[in-house]
């Protein structure tokens, strides 16, 4: 995968150090000191063939140079292909399952169809209804989005609620009624508002099961968390699933929460998403990423009560908890889908883009720093098949639209709306006057490499944490992964989004200008 390893100073050779990154220093036959001296001094006017043979060593730097980027293109079109089969096998394989689970939706409705149409005629017409609409193309289903596999029939397990995901707008008289296409008409070319549409969640079964994620060593949360468990439990009749660290509490409080479960190892993690319907998150920002992380595939939505500091993904209050949970188990409520990005490291020694540590999944953004090196982070990044910058700096953060208002924005980035799909590139403290953050497009695949010519090492964080280091040679890959975070709104998404950066950072807070001051005439 990687290019071979660097000749040492000094030692003559038949070939370029460091010639696949674009950097050369040292030439066939010349000790590298001697050609920097050939490339830097200047040469003697008098001397024709020197100023020749110095314009023919930068000539072919520039071809090294060339080559090194048609390399990492090739890199970054295999990493492409990749990912777009990964994807393809991914819809493939929940386009079986939403047939699979449509037809024994069917079947059921069939069954019910034939014991009651005699006396509901109604009835009937209204699970027909129903069955047609969980496989409309208006909507998404909750086996679309949530399911990745078909859970096992010899396992005790309580059945998970269903729920469609459908686009809505305000008033019937708003123009975005418009159709999710691109329109060719008389050579005019036209496409619907995607962005401007809200995004609605409507329960087609009773949730049955919640999972509670709680902020530690919090005397406050865990009041409200035991508060919470009793009245979901009484009034609701749910299942609940909480930490283990949240059970041990629970259980030295009250003999009264033996009913109250949680999972033993990380396997029973992974099932998560079978069996939670619903997640409600009792902390600030960090614990809705906590809840999101504990997914590596589809994420159940969640709903964030706001005990934290800051509160940008957190619109619920936890005074009216019982109000918000009732209005939400009722439905319809309004969704914010959170792009996540997936991300690989490629160690130097691959033999090729596949071989790759096992993925990492952020929600608000992967950092590459310097760490404690006091030296610059050198990084060449790619987009696809182009090459964008190479990064001189403290470092480079990659962020979704939802961590825009994190790290990003302390960056000089800009606040995106969490619904905007896109990547930001935003550099730490660049070592230029002209390098400004920018936004790429959901559907490409950045690639962030550290050159053998590196000083330092550099060093990956995930969501802050999860650090790895990147030796030269090695290189990180990041896309937008398929599995987004559906998080609770309390108004809409853009009403919460708003409010948070008002609430949250004082955004464009400032005095009133008076009214009794001069006026133009």
């Amino acid at each position: 995968m990687a290019p071979n390893k660097l000749n040492s100073p000094g030692n003559t050779s038949t070939s370029c150090s460091q010639a696949e990154n674009g950097f050369v220093n040292s030439f066939s036959l010349f000790p590298e000191k001697a050609v920097q001296e050939l490339l830097q001094s200047p040469a003697l006017g008098t001397d024709d063939h020197l100023i020749e043979f110095s314009e023919a060593l930068r000539t072919v730097a520039k071809a090294l140079r060339r080559v090194a980027e048609g390399k990492a293109s090739a890199q970054a079109e295999a990493t492409e292909w990749k990912r777009k089969y990964e994807l393809e096998r991914t819809r493939n394989m929940k386009i079986e399952h939403a047939e699979k689970s449509c037809l024994e939706h069917q079947a059921d409705l069939d069954d019910v169809r034939a014991n009651n149409c005699a006396r509901q005629p109604t009835l009937c017409k209204e699970a027909n209804g129903q069955s047609e609409k969980c496989c409309s193309s208006n909507g998404i289903c909750s086996h679309e989005v949530l399911r990745d596999g078909a859970p096992d029939s010899d396992s005790k397990m309580i059945k998970k609620a269903s729920f469609k995901l459908s686009w809505f707008c305000k008033g019937e008289q708003s123009d975005q009624h418009k159709h999710d296409i691109v329109s060719f008409e008389r050579g005019n070319i036209t496409t619907a508002e995607r962005s401007s549409k809200q995004i609605s969640l409507k329960w087609e079964s009773c949730p049955q099961t919640v999972l509670i994620l709680t902020k530690p060593n919090s005397v406050s949360v865990q009041i409200l968390c035991a508060e919470m468990i009793r009245w979901l439990r009484q009034q609701k009749n749910l299942h609940i699933y909480v930490e283990p660290r949240v059970r041990e509490e629970l259980l030295t409080e009250s003999s009264y929460f033996n009913f109250v479960e949680t999972w033993n190892n990380d396997k029973e993690v992974l099932m998560l998403h079978t069996k939670v319907d619903l997640v409600v998150t009792l902390g600030g920002d960090g614990t809705v990423l906590w809840a999101a992380s504990m997914f590596k595939g589809p994420v159940p939505p969640i709903v964030p009560f706001s005990l934290g500091s800051l509160g940008f993904m957190t619109p619920f209050y936890s005074e009216h908890y019982k109000e918000c949970l009732e209005s939400i188990l009722k439905g319809p409520i309004g969704i914010t889908l959170r792009h996540r990005l997936l991300c690989h490291v490629i160690r130097e020694a691959a033999k090729n883009d596949y071989e790759t540590e096992e993925p990492m999944l952020v929600l608000n953004e992967v950092t590459i720093d310097r760490g404690i090196s006091s030296f610059l982070t050198n990084l060449e990044c790619y987009c696809d098949n182009s090459f964008v910058t190479c990064v001189q700096g403290d470092g480079l953060i990659l962020s979704t639209t939802s961590g825009s208002t994190a790290y990003s924005l302390a960056a000089g980035g800009s606040m995106v709306h969490p619904q905007v799909p896109g990547i930001l590139f935003t550099p730490i403290c660049p070592h230029s006057l002209s390098f400004r953050p920018l936004i790429f497009p959901e559907h490409v695949t950045l690639r962030v490499q550290v050159p053998f010519n590196s000083r330092s090492p550099a060093w990956a964080s995930f969501d802050g944490k999860d650090r790895k280091q990147l030796a030269p040679g090695d290189a990180l890959v990041c896309s937008i992964a398929p599995w987004p975070v559906p998080t609770a709104c309390l108004v809409d998404s853009t009403n919460d989004f708003l409010r948070s950066i008002h609430e949250g950072l004082h955004w464009n807070l400032r005095k009133t200008q008076s009214f009794d001051g001069p006026r133009e005439t």
